[in-house]
């Protein structure tokens, strides 16, 4: 396997991780769902077992009155079934889980009029008391932590209740009663700490399986700004190389005409650093669609601006490279008015006759000392200067306490 190999393998697995803020968010839970699938599949299970348990003991005998048996045996093992179905589809496993919750506990309210004036055994057990554990279940897969312990504490207990109430609280049924309540709370806190354990063993891997993610794409994009960095710089420092060394071996007209083209190329490409602006074509554009542009790169840079227009008919078509140019130069300037004079009267203006072109942009700010500009700072000598000068135009700044006006302008021909 060759050394790129890996890093291709690494960015078609990036490309693979969705970025939406939905897809993220699915990533964020992707153990905690298939822990729960699990967990419903289990009780499923474990439910159906009980249940026919159950349902084979409520079969038989009956502590109940006539006409309580079946209607409260369809009352609950009605929804316990379609409980148990849900679990295995893996649709809707909490609402049905609820509402069999519900129905035990409405069915153990009723336990004691439905079984009013029967005769139980101390050593026997109702069908009912089989389906104590499963509604502490059901309530592990329907209700949060709080309302789990709440259920899993008052189940057992409302069923000793009920027992005693309908054995008229003999003391015989004291012993028994107390050691079925026992192992049920005993058995209901196992299924609860199972359960809140999965859940969060779960959640931690899908917060740290985020989290990496998270700090991948931090890196990622750290990575590739790096790389671009790197690349912008290496294509720099070859155009200029390349321009000057032209430019040193120019021996002939057509030599020096081949390194004023490089050495304009190469201003161009360091005054379109800053916007990352492309080429493009060069079909020619006339001095309103220039005009146009400007207010659309103000627009850009967060104000609204309506350039005025004196086209004479004598307006020149201006090459695409240098309408490019112009415009990117105005919409520095527009800018640079907008961050040091907070855009005071700011004005925009396009004049073309008499084959030129000119751009003035104007504001009534301070002013600013042109001389005092830091050398690093390309907003105004490279972004406007530079660009222009690469194009063949001519750029110049007025500044005082009057205002600061920038003069873009070209000439057919020049370019």
């Amino acid at each position: 396997m060759t050394a790129e190999a890996p890093v291709s393998q690494l960015d078609s697995a990036w490309g693979q991780i969705p970025q939406s803020r939905e897809a993220t968010a699915g990533i964020g839970s992707f153990t905690r769902t298939r822990v729960e699938r699990i967990i419903s599949i289990v009780a499923g299970f474990g439910s159906l077992v009980l249940g026919a348990q159950a349902f084979l003991t409520a079969l038989g005998p009956a502590e109940e009155r006539p006409g309580w048996h079946f209607p409260l045996m369809i009352f609950v093992f009605a929804p316990l079934a379609v409980m148990i179905l849900a679990c295995f589809v893996g649709r809707a496993v909490r609402v049905c889980a609820g509402v069999f919750a519900f129905a035990y506990i409405l069915a153990l309210i009723a336990w004691p009029v439905a079984s009013a004036g029967s005769d139980p055994d101390p050593a026997g057990q109702p069908w009912i008391w089989y389906l104590v554990n499963i509604a502490t279940l059901a309530a592990v897969l329907a209700f949060p932590l709080p309302v789990q312990i709440a259920w899993t504490a008052v189940c057992p207990l409302l069923f000793g209740f009920v027992r005693l109430i309908q054995a008229e609280f003999a003391g015989v049924f004291l012993p028994p009663l107390g050691l079925d309540v026992s192992f049920a709370l005993i058995l209901g806190g196992v299924i609860l700490t199972l359960g809140w354990m999965f859940r969060s063993v779960a959640a931690n891997v899908d917060e740290t399986r985020a989290r990496a993610v998270s700090s991948y794409a931090t890196a990622a994009a750290a990575d590739a700004a790096e790389q671009e960095r790197v690349a912008v710089a290496a294509l720099m420092h070859d155009s200029v190389l390349a321009a000057l060394i032209a430019a040193e071996r120019a021996d002939s007209p057509r030599a020096q005409t081949l390194a004023a083209a490089m050495a304009r190329e190469a201003l161009t490409r360091l005054a379109n650093t800053e916007q990352d602006a492309h080429e493009g074509p060069d079909e020619p554009r006339d001095a309103d669609t220039v005009a146009d542009d400007i207010e659309a790169g103000a627009r850009e840079v967060g104000v609204k601006v309506s350039a005025a227009r004196d086209v004479g008919p004598e307006s020149p078509a201006v090459p695409g490279r240098v309408a490019r140019a112009l415009t990117l130069a105005a919409t520095q300037a527009i800018a640079n008015a907008l961050q040091h004079a907070g855009g005071k009267g700011l004005a925009v203006a396009v004049t073309s006759g008499g084959g030129r072109i000119d751009i003035e942009v104007r504001d009534a700010g301070e002013g600013f000392d042109l001389d005092g500009v830091p050398d690093d700072r390309l907003g105004i000598r490279a972004s406007i200067f530079a660009r222009v000068a690469a194009v063949g135009g001519t750029a110049h700044i007025d500044t005082g306490h009057h205002g600061t006006v920038v003069h873009l302008g070209w000439r057919e021909g020049a370019a």
